[in-house]
C-alpha cells in the first residue's frame, strides 16, 4: 500500500514514520522546504525519543520519503492523511481549520483513482462533512471517501503509543474505506488491538471527549491538592486511595501547576465552543478551562510566598520549562505564566531545560538561560521545579544546598519527599503535601 501524509509536524511525522515501520510506503509532505531539507539530513523538527533512528531506518529501507510536491505524493495513493495544525483561533477559541480545508482543496486537485482521505488532525464535529463537500465541489467526478482517524499520541512516548495503542478509532460508514483502513492497521489486528469502527462524527467527538476527560481529571486532583493543604492531608495518598478504584484508575491523578501542551488547552476550549454552538453547554468543561488558567497564573504566588512575600531583587532558579518531560514543546506550558509573573515581581530568573531551551527563547525573554542544573542554582535565593525531567529527580542535595544562597525549594511537581528535604535542611513546599 502507498499513503501520503500531509504535514510533518508532531502528528504527521510520527504517524507517517510508524506506518512505514508497518511496511507501508509513505510519502510525508510539507510546504516548508527548509523542514523537508532537514528531514533529508535526518534532522528532526521536534524532539521525540527514538524518532530520528526510526526515520533513518525506514528511509534507508526505501519505505519513507519526504517532499514538498503534494501533487506527486497524492497521485496514486491509496490513502491521504491530513495531519496539519488546528490551533485555537484568535478571538473565539474555535479550532482554526484553514490548514485542513486548504489541504483538502489541494488533495482534490491531485487525486487519481479511488482515494481514502483521512483526517488525522484533531478537528471539531462536522469537519469531515466539510472536507467531503470541498473535495466534491472541486472534483464532482472523483471517487473517494473521507474518514476520521484521530490520533492519541502522547509527546515523549508517541512511537510506543502508535505501535501499541490502547485503541484505534476509525469513523466511516463506507465498506470500501473500512477495508482500506483495516489493511493499513493490519499489524495491530495481529496483536489484538481494539479497533473501534463508528460514524465519522462520533469518531471526531471521541478525540475531544477523551482529551477533555483527562484534562478534567488533572484539574480535579489539582483542586483536591489545594484542599489537602488546607486540611492537612496528603494528596499523593488521596490519589492512591481513589486511583485503586477500578472505576477511576490511577493515571492522570498527579497534582501540579496545571495542564499545558499542544492538546488539552486547545481541545478543551474547542469542545466548549462547539457545545455552545449546538446549545448544549458543557458546564464542567467550562469550569475546567477556567480553573486551569487561573491555576497556572497562581503558581508564581507560591514562589513569592516561599520567599517571605516578595521576590523583588531576588534570584529564582527555574528547572524545567516545557509543559512535560521528554519533549521540547512549550505550547501553553505553565512556565509561560510563572516566569513572566516572577520577572514582573522584580525577580532575576535563571532557567534550564534539557530539551526546551531553543523553543523557550522564542517565548520567554528577560531571563538568563543556563547550561545545566547546578549552574542554574548557583547563587539563587530559591529553586523552583516546574517540569519533572528525570535528571531533576536525582539532584545531589548537598550540591544543591551549597549552590543556593538560601535553601528554599518550591517543588511544583512533587518530585521530592517533604520529610527528606526538611531533614536535609531545606525550606520545602510542594503541591498538596505538608
Amino acid at each position: 500500500m502507498r499513503i501520503a501524509m500531509i504535514g510533518t509536524g508532531y502528528v504527521g511525522l510520527v504517524s507517517g514514520t510508524c506506518f512505514s515501520e508497518f511496511g507501508i510506503d509513505v510519502v510525508c509532505v510539507d510546504k516548508d522546504a527548509g523542514k523537508i531539507e532537514k528531514l533529508h539530513q535526518n534532522i528532526m523538527p521536534i524532539y521525540e525519543p527514538g524518532l530520528d533512528e526510526l526515520v533513518a531506518d525506514n528511509v534507508k529501507a526505501g519505505r519513507l520519503s519526504f517532499t514538498t510536491d503534494l501533487k506527486a505524493a497524492v497521485k496514486d495513493a491509496d490513502a491521504v492523511f491530513i495531519a496539519v495544525g488546528t490551533p485555537s483561533r484568535r478571538g473565539d477559541g474555535h479550532a482554526d481549520l484553514s490548514y485542513v480545508y486548504a489541504a483538502a482543496e489541494e488533495i482534490a486537485d491531485a487525486m487519481t483513482g479511488y482515494t481514502v482521505v483521512v483526517t488525522k488532525s484533531t478537528v471539531p464535529v462536522g469537519t469531515g462533512d466539510e472536507v467531503e463537500a470541498i473535495i466534491r465541489k472541486r472534483r464532482p467526478d472523483a471517487q473517494f471517501d473521507v474518514v476520521s482517524n484521530p490520533e492519541f499520541l502522547r509527546e515523549g512516548s508517541a512511537i510506543n503509543d502508535f505501535m501499541r495503542p490502547d485503541r484505534v478509532v476509525i469513523g466511516t460508514e463506507s465498506d470500501k474505506a473500512r477495508a482500506v483502513m483495516k489493511q493499513l492497521y493490519r499489524v495491530l489486528y495481529l496483536i489484538e488491538t481494539p479497533i473501534v469502527f463508528t460514524s465519522r462524527r462520533t469518531s471526531e467527538l471521541i478525540k475531544y471527549a477523551g482529551n477533555t476527560f483527562l484534562a478534567t481529571k488533572i484539574t480535579f486532583i489539582n483542586e483536591i491538592a489545594d484542599l489537602c493543604e488546607k486540611v492537612g492531608a496528603n494528596v499523593h495518598d488521596v490519589a492512591k486511595g481513589i486511583g485503586l478504584d477500578g472505576r477511576i484508575g490511577k493515571k492522570f491523578l498527579h497534582p501540579g501547576p496545571g495542564y499545558g501542551g499542544s492538546c488539552f488547552p486547545k481541545d478543551t476550549l474547542a469542545l466548549v465552543k462547539t457545545a455552545r454552538d449546538y446549545d448544549a453547554p458543557l458546564r464542567i468543561v467550562e469550569t475546567v478551562v477556567d480553573v486551569n488558567d487561573k491555576r497556572k497564573k497562581a503558581m508564581a504566588e507560591r514562589v513569592v510566598a516561599a520567599c517571605g512575600g516578595s521576590v523583588a531583587g531576588k534570584t529564582v532558579a527555574v528547572l524545567g520549562l516545557t509543559f512535560k518531560p521528554n519533549t521540547d514543546d512549550m505550547r501553553d506550558s505553565p512556565s509561560l505564566d510563572i516566569v513572566p509573573a516572577l520577572v514582573a515581581a522584580g525577580a532575576t530568573v535563571k532557567a534550564f531545560d534539557p530539551e526546551g531551551m531553543e523553543e523557550a527563547k522564542k517565548l520567554l525573554s528577560g531571563i538568563t538561560y543556563c547550561d545545566d542544573s547546578y549552574s542554574t542554582l548557583q547563587g539563587a535565593d530559591v529553586l523552583v521545579i516546574v517540569t519533572e525531567w528525570n535528571e531533576f529527580r536525582a539532584l545531589n542535595l548537598t550540591k544543591v544546598k551549597a549552590a543556593l544562597k538560601a535553601p528554599v525549594v518550591v517543588d511544583l511537581r512533587n518530585v521530592y519527599d517533604p520529610v527528606e528535604m526538611r531533614e536535609a535542611g531545606f525550606t520545602y513546599s510542594s503541591i498538596g503535601r505538608n
